[in-house]
């Protein structure tokens, strides 16, 4: 990671986070083991899920911390990269469905007069 956009993530850092609001930060680490927890989803899944959806909020530590998570929960290479392309579909395919909104608005402003 480029240290000069995205520090590094430290203890220290995990510590200030922690101290600075402990309820709030103690909440979100048990919720977050409760959905990565084993149940209907396999861990292998929810990793794979993650993996997927780190890459859509390109969130660079979430990229890293869930391919090694999964990577630990046994998904080879392929799943991992398999994941990433489902990311990459669904993040298209989220612009390719809601271009109807821009042909409805053309359409209604050809309607009105509008150009």
């Amino acid at each position: 990671m480029d240290s000069s956009i995205y520090p590094q993530a430290t203890p220290e850092l995990a510590r200030k986070r922690h101290d600075l609001a402990p309820g709030i930060a103690d909440a979100f680490k048990a919720f977050s083991a409760a959905v990565f927890a084993g149940g209907a989803l396999p861990g292998i899944t929810k990793q794979l899920i993650a993996v997927a959806v780190a890459h859509v909020t390109q969130c660079p530590y979430c990229i890293r911390g869930h391919t090694r998570a999964a990577l630990q929960h046994g998904a080879s290479e392929q799943q991992i990269m398999e994941a990433i392309w489902v990311a990459a579909e669904m993040r298209a395919g989220g612009a390719y469905a809601h271009s109807t909104l821009a042909l409805d608005t053309i359409e209604h402003s050809h309607a009105a007069g509008a150009h």
